[in-house]
């Protein structure tokens, strides 16, 4: 047996030994789909099918380089480079740019990313003279992205008169309108946006038909990732593609579908064995991830779903700690008992920020989050912000560098063509579209024939549009025969985009700066990286479409240290020791939005299954008794997730009914009152005071929460363990060890310790499980 085999166990290595035919593997979370994947490539290339016949699709292009990672360790670097292996995006856009021509784009189109297509579609609702308030241009992409994903094209809609209603319904009737002209301006700037990349694909396969048997013969082996997130687009493609050989693996777990919102639809894999013959299923239910108590937990909820497939998740872990679920009192003090926790648990198993991740249902949960790390001094990285990619300066220069490959590319070109500024008003970019528009030609081409059409443009413009077409031109014959890196190094300098930002000497100004220096440093980086790939040249083109395909995920900053924030959706995939699921409440998770059917709740229950099982080693579920929504405070209440999870596997806490300040100064300092100074007053024969004991039925809804055991809650200021210097001690992780030396007081009292096995500590005594030898 190849030495790579006896590393799976045994429902891992059934999959990756069968050779041909359609098989589904359902994968619970944790259960290592990814070695299954990897090493039924490397199984099959053993077998001699050749690297070239096999294309593996994957969600994310981190994903694609691990498992490529792994591959190349066990069959050798250089056939592990023939592998087809990436996301559908990345893979269909190469597969597009060798068949471009047949739909009539350049072999070297733009791929327009979201802030591309959405700047479009605003200019064209302008053009059209639309009300912006009633077609509002995110809402109008987004509409358009989703009938893309569904293969309604232009033509498509024009035939299906419940689509025009429904826009007519909803005072949007020259929304069919917009989705023309925008096809068209897309296609006149050579352009495809990331909808197109699936669309085309679509288009290319079932319109020429020896295109299909040309990629049916070559991609013999065909396996697919998460494939419970693909939508009617990308199921068709991979039907399409495997439908002569039938030799598909896809992997997957419905109860991890969660992105229905944008077209993602699970009867794909759970009708997968009615599309192919004789489907072998393979369960992974073995849990390698997490504790006993968080899958078992994680599966009374989950069970909860109508709609799933039969597997029982199980793991050989230890049982681990309760769930922790804390009720606050706001949002502040939520993001500050998180922020606090963090600290405690990095102090007390000596974790590094890394391990540490904050989950919630929307963005705008980030900030008192945020606010409480701060104070804390933890250092943090929110994902899913503004990308690198996305800022302003980076954007600019990366205009440029699009202008090169495509020099059509009216959004790049709209960009910067007066920036930095060169004398070229907005009354002349005007005159240039509106040409445009009417010849049918790109504005460049435009620019080219000025004197050939009379545009009523003054001599001195026309000669600062002529300068910068061939400034333009003198770029591109320079990438000829040059690497990314050097054309972009050129480009910042020469087109005066540097010099405009130097101007600037606030800090921004300077971090701007800083970023193109970063981003010259990351196109280095690549033109370094692509010398080991086969068929790479270190082009500019590679490089824009790596850029344009990239996702927030996908890029190393590195600085792994910090405490990863994110929303649910994001952290998919990815694994962390401690997880904090904030916002625990009724109509934030489950959304108010997705509770109108039963569909959207199991959605949402998908997801917090996901959130739950990102945990290795403990998690913390929080909610709060009000919180600030849409500017004002609202009463909230438990998500009925926390009331979906059996009760022996969390550790419920509520602060104590009495709140009690803890002192920073040590209160001996003050003395005794003498009281027989004062005359006391007789209490009043009124009513008692109000109690702030919670009531029957709050406490019912509470599920009789015990008050909190935690560290937080008590009320003493000496550590539980009395220490002197000198004395013997001995700790559970570190072994026995000698007391060097004791500072601070109260709370605060650490001490320092030489431990025989882990040297010398320096422990919180009130965290410290410390027991006193002599």
């Amino acid at each position: 047996m190849e030495s790579y085999l006896a590393e799976l166990n045994d429902a891992q290595r059934a999959p990756v030994l069968q050779k041909d035919g359609a098989m589904i593997v359902i994968a619970g979370a944790g259960s290592g789909k990814t070695r299954v994947l990897t090493y039924r490539i490397a199984y099959l290339m053993s077998q001699g099918v050749d690297a070239f016949n096999i294309l593996s699709l994957t969600f994310t292009n981190k994903a694609a380089r691990e498992m490529k990672t792994r591959i190349a360790k066990i069959v050798g670097n250089s056939e592990a480079k023939n592998l087809w292996m990436g996301t559908f995006h990345s893979i269909f856009a190469k597969m597009l740019r060798f068949e471009a021509d047949k739909l009539g784009y350049p072999s070297n189109f733009t791929i327009y990313d979201t802030q591309d297509s959405q700047r479009l579609i605003s200019s064209i609702i302008k053009e059209m003279g639309l009300d912006k308030d009633v077609y509002k241009y995110k809402q109008v992409y987004s509409r358009i992205s989703s009938y893309k994903n569904s293969l309604i094209t232009v033509k498509a809609y024009f035939q299906n008169a419940e689509l025009q209603e429904a826009d007519a319904m909803s005072k949007k009737p020259r929304l069919g309108d917009i989705y023309q002209q925008y096809v068209d301006r897309c296609f006149k700037a050579g352009a495809m946006d990331f909808d197109d990349l699936l669309l085309k694909t679509n288009e290319l396969l079932n319109r020429f038909p020896e295109v299909l048997q040309k990629y049916q013969n070559r991609f013999r082996y065909i396996l697919v990732d998460e494939y419970q997130d693909t939508n009617h687009s990308q199921y068709l493609i991979v039907k399409a593609l495997s439908d002569k050989f039938q030799n598909i693996c896809v992997v997957g777990d419905d109860a991890q579908s969660i992105y229905a919102f944008r077209g993602a639809n699970i009867n794909n894999i759970l009708n997968f064995q009615k599309d192919y013959d004789n489907v072998q299923m393979y369960r992974l239910e073995q849990n390698y991830r997490s504790t006993k108590n968080i899958v078992e937990a994680a599966n009374s909820v989950i069970e909860k779903n109508k709609t799933k497939l039969d597997k029982v998740v199980w793991t050989a872990n230890d049982d681990g700690p309760k769930i922790v679920v804390n009720r606050l009192l706001t949002d502040g003090e939520e993001g500050r008992f998180v922020a606090g926790s963090i600290f405690e648990n990095k102090m007390e198993h000596q974790m590094k920020n890394g391990d540490f991740a904050i989950l919630y249902r929307t963005n705008a949960q980030s900030r008192a989050m945020e606010d409480a790390l701060r104070k804390k001094d933890i250092p943090y990285r929110i994902y899913g912000g503004l990308s690198f990619y996305q800022r302003k300066e980076i954007k600019d220069v990366l205009s440029y560098l699009r202008l090169i490959i495509n020099p059509k590319d009216e959004e790049a070109l709209k960009r910067v063509i007066n920036y930095p500024a060169r004398g070229i008003g907005q009354t002349t970019i005007d005159k240039l579209t509106i040409a445009a528009n009417h010849y049918k030609r790109s504005i460049y081409e435009v620019i080219e024939n000025l004197d050939r059409i009379d545009l009523k443009i003054n001599r001195g413009t026309m000669a600062k549009l002529e300068n910068f077409v061939n400034m333009l031109k003198s770029f591109q014959i320079m990438n000829e025969t040059s690497d990314a890196f050097t054309v972009a190094e050129t480009v910042a300098k020469k087109t005066g985009l540097l010099q405009e930002l130097k101007k600037d000497a606030t800090p921004e100004g300077i971090a701007r700066i800083e970023n193109i220096e970063e981003l010259l440093n990351g196109i280095r980086d690549f033109v370094e990286g692509q010398r080991e790939l086969a068929d790479a040249t270190g082009s500019l083109t590679e490089f824009l479409e790596d850029v344009a395909l990239a996702t927030d995920m996908d890029k190393d900053t590195g600085d792994d240290d910090r405490v990863a924030l994110m929303t649910i959706h994001l952290a998919k995939g990815l694994e962390f020791p401690f997880v904090y699921i904030v916002g625990m409440e009724e109509d934030l998770f489950p959304s108010a939005m997705s509770m109108n059917t039963r569909s959207e709740l199991e959605e949402e229950r998908r997801l917090f299954y996901v959130a739950l099982t990102r945990a290795e080693k403990k998690a913390y579920l929080t909610y709060t008794q009000s919180r600030y929504r849409w500017g004002k405070l609202v009463d909230a209440e438990p998500s009925r997730f926390i009331e979906e999870i059996d009760d022996k596997f969390l550790d419920l806490m509520v602060p104590q009914d009495d709140y009690k300040y803890k002192p920073l100064i040590d209160t001996d300092i003050f003395g005794e009152v003498d009281k027989s100074k004062f005359r006391q007053k007789k209490p009043s024969n009124g009513t008692p005071p109000p109690s702030h004991k919670p009531t029957d039925e709050q406490l019912r809804k509470l599920r009789k929460l015990r008050p909190a055991t935690s560290p937080e809650s008590s009320t003493s200021n000496e550590p539980a363990v009395q220490l002197e210097a000198g004395n013997e001690v001995e700790h559970m992780r570190f072994g026995k060890g000698k007391v060097l030396s004791i500072e601070g007081v109260g709370q605060d009292k650490k001490a320092e310790i030489n431990f025989e096995n882990g040297g010398i500590k320096k422990l919180l005594l009130k965290f410290a499980k410390l027991k006193v030898l002599s």
